[in-house]
């Protein structure tokens, strides 16, 4: 079957951060927009609780974002009507400058863009726990943010999460695709490689790789991204 589809991971991926780092720096500056409120460590707690229910949900008549707004306020005793205007602030101010300090991202565009004008559709297969203007300001990040994706995975549409194989059956739902017309590219050896449980064809980029000690799922592809494109080139679709 012909690959028709790139599903690409963001975090790690084409995005050159650490995620420990980035969540410990997200979190610090998200915490501290609410301390005159609540503690900020006890406010931490609480987020990643609350994100963990979205990760947890299996229920497909809820969105992340229901998942979340259904958690987070009762747990933090809050109402959505303060937290969410503060949340939106916070992602077009301080939550940017968070983009300062990355390395190089590298010829990141070139990738992308090349891969669209062979024919492929694009769909960014991040982890949906962000709305999806935080996802955008991180593409801009390695200035990939108007690029016509086919689909960004954000919490408003997505009803599951990483490592959840409906995650992918819901991507392969909103493409109208076939899992072996997808090739799913990701760093982590589980939240991405997971997808082949469907039938995905999946390509493990090792650049800043995320192990994980039980899994057993071996890739169809292993490279560093630099290495992707030629991989891409040969699984072209013939045009028509």
């Amino acid at each position: 079957m012909v690959i028709k589809h790139l599903l690409f991971d963001l975090d790690g991926t084409l995005l050159p951060i650490d995620l420990d780092f980035f969540f410990r720096d997200y979190l610090s500056a998200l915490s501290a927009r609410f301390a005159a409120t609540v503690e900020p460590r006890a406010f931490q707690e609480k987020l990643l609780a609350s994100t963990m229910a979205m990760i947890q949900n299996n229920d497909p008549r809820l969105t992340n974002e229901e998942v979340f707004w259904q958690d987070f306020p009762a747990r933090i005793g809050l109402s959505r009507s303060f937290l969410e205007p503060i949340f939106r602030d916070f992602y077009a101010q301080e939550y940017r400058a968070l983009g300062n300090n990355l390395p190089p991202a590298g010829p990141v565009r070139n990738l992308l863009t090349s891969a669209l004008m062979q024919g492929f559709s694009i769909t960014i297969a991040t982890n949906p726990i962000f709305p999806r203007y935080a996802l955008i300001e991180r593409l801009s990040w390695i200035n990939c943010h108007d690029l016509p994706y086919r689909l960004v995975t954000s919490m408003e549409q997505m009803h599951f999460c990483k490592p959840n194989p409906n995650y992918y059956r819901e991507i392969l739902d909103l493409l109208g695709a076939k899992a072996g017309e997808c090739l799913m590219i990701g760093n982590d050896e589980e939240e991405d490689m997971i997808a082949a449980r469907l039938g995905i064809k999946t390509c493990l980029v090792t650049d800043r790789l995320i192990r994980r000690e039980k899994t057993e799922i071996k890739p169809d592809y292993t490279c560093r991204l630099a290495e992707l494109p030629s991989i891409i080139m040969a699984l072209r679709p013939p045009r028509t």
